[in-house]
């Protein structure tokens, strides 16, 4: 992502996952940890992806110390493409990592996820709140609601869809999002991968921690 970027691996449940951490430079208050999922390995989705990244970037500014990881089957992680099923044992794995880091035990956690990432992300939040872990705030950027079972969120989940979007309708986000009574911030013009609208979520992102 930078200069800064940190890159190292972890012991998976099926063999080594491939991480990268950003900080906030020094002498920035931290203000917690975060976890950046990203979109469908099948199709290119990688933790360079260009949302991923945003997603990241904006958190790091925020005071977050921001991790990011490959799903299985990607660059050097181990295994094969598990429908998501083994992906959120992986980042359960990445997150017990990161609590375990100095310092870091008891900071507020967000999750922030893209694509293919939300619908993981969903499940690992959801299991992760039954273990007794505390979650401050998740945010999903093109919810995959048509494609896979995204599960329910918490309420404050920040919610953000392209309006053009054709790879996930964002009437299938409202359908997911209505019976939780979940606002979806929509930018206009904006398609799937958000192409030249990456400002904009930054922004949003931004206002939404005001």
């Amino acid at each position: 992502m930078n200069a800064q970027t940190q890159k190292f691996h972890i012991d998976g449940p099926v063999g080594q996952i491939e991480c990268a951490l950003d900080a906030p430079d020094a002498g920035t208050p931290v203000r917690g940890i975060a976890l950046v999922a990203h979109p469908h390995p099948l199709f290119g989705g990688t933790m360079d992806n260009k949302v991923a990244q945003t997603l990241a970037r904006t958190l790091v500014q925020l005071g977050y110390t921001t991790y990011r990881s490959n799903f299985r089957g990607v660059s050097e992680t181990a295994g094969t493409h598990d429908n998501g099923i083994g992906e959120q044992d992986d980042l359960l794995e990445l997150l017990a990592y990161m609590r375990a880091q100095p310092g870091q035990a008891d900071l507020p956690l967000v999750l922030a996820g893209f694509s293919f990432g939300t619908f993981v992300l969903s499940h690992v939040a959801k299991r992760y709140a039954e273990a007794g872990g505390a979650i401050e705030r998740m945010v999903f950027v093109g919810t995959a609601a048509s494609r896979w079972e995204v599960a329910p969120v918490p309420e404050n989940t920040l919610v953000v869809h392209g309006e053009l979007d054709d790879t996930v309708p964002i009437l299938s986000v409202y359908e997911w999002a209505r019976p939780q009574e979940l606002p979806v911030v929509v930018i206009p013009g904006a398609e799937h991968f958000l192409h030249r609208k990456l400002h904009i979520l930054k922004r949003i992102i931004v206002d939404a921690w005001r």
